[in-house]
């Protein structure tokens, strides 16, 4: 069994085709899937697909980083407010995001900050999203040193160097995506050198499809793909990949 461990069945893209999608991933394998909270528009959505696969999709919970906006502290009280009585494996994805500008930066970190607290409180892993903000991530992991944080930097694509620098300030993973299937991708040298215990698998659907289907609409069910990969960079058997990393999901998210 296979574990992807950061997907959207609920994004627009998916959804209308959500329940099909789930099944077409267990019969490839995927039998759990987890679901990365965005914001309290979609939530809803991620809430009832989870309701109807009980055992099969689990979720997260979180303020997306690109959702950070004049309405952020209304939407980090509805986190807070639900991680209270939600069944949940995460906080996440949460993180920091300036691709589209500075604009919330300052925000964004006091987002990331107050959900780095709530997770420590909860005894939860993170999961991370980051672009174009490694500088301003690594200033927040050191005020939160104490927390002994432990969590997933999602659709991982830096270096050896910023896993290992992670790993400075707590007990960090890196989900690995499509992203490693590409031609050019250099994400490939750097799973080389990441210990198989701290490697996830994840798809990030409805995005980042692997390299056969780059540029389509991506699904859980194309995991097996990223797996291959995967075990062909660190020179084992599928199998191997399949076995290690569920155990690796297992274990973090406690499921």
């Amino acid at each position: 069994m296979f574990v992807d461990t950061h997907t959207h069945f609920y994004d627009p893209w998916l959804l209308p085709d959500a329940e099909p999608a789930v099944r077409r991933a267990l019969d490839a394998g995927v039998g759990i899937m987890i679901q990365a909270d965005i914001d309290s528009r979609e939530r809803p959505s991620m809430w009832e697909i989870s309701r109807k696969f009980p055992g099969a999709i689990y979720n997260m919970l979180g303020l997306y980083p690109g959702s950070v906006a004049e309405n952020w502290k209304e939407e980090l009280e509805e986190v807070f407010r639900l991680a209270e009585s939600s069944r949940i494996v995460a906080i996440g994805e949460i993180g920091l995001d300036y691709h589209e500008g500075k604009e919330w930066a300052k925000e964004q970190k006091e987002a990331l900050r107050l959900q780095f607290e709530l997770a420590a409180k909860m005894d939860l892993p993170v999961n991370i999203h980051l672009r174009d903000a490694w500088e301003d991530f690594f200033e927040v992991l050191e005020d939160c040193r104490h927390l002994h944080l432990r969590g997933d930097l999602h659709c991982f694509s830096g270096s050896y160097e910023v896993y290992q620098r992670a790993n400075q300030y707590g007990d960090f993973s890196v989900g690995i995506g499509g992203v490693i299937t590409f031609k050019k991708a250099s994400l490939p040298d750097t799973v080389a050198r990441i210990p198989m215990e701290h490697i996830l698998l994840e798809t990030d659907a409805p995005y980042l499809a692997p390299g056969k289907f780059r540029g389509q609409r991506n699904e859980s069910a194309y995991l097996p793909i990223i797996a291959e990969k995967v075990a062909e960079v660190k020179g084992v058997a599928l199998e191997v990949i399949e076995e290690v990393t569920t155990e690796n999901a297992k274990r973090l998210f406690r499921i």
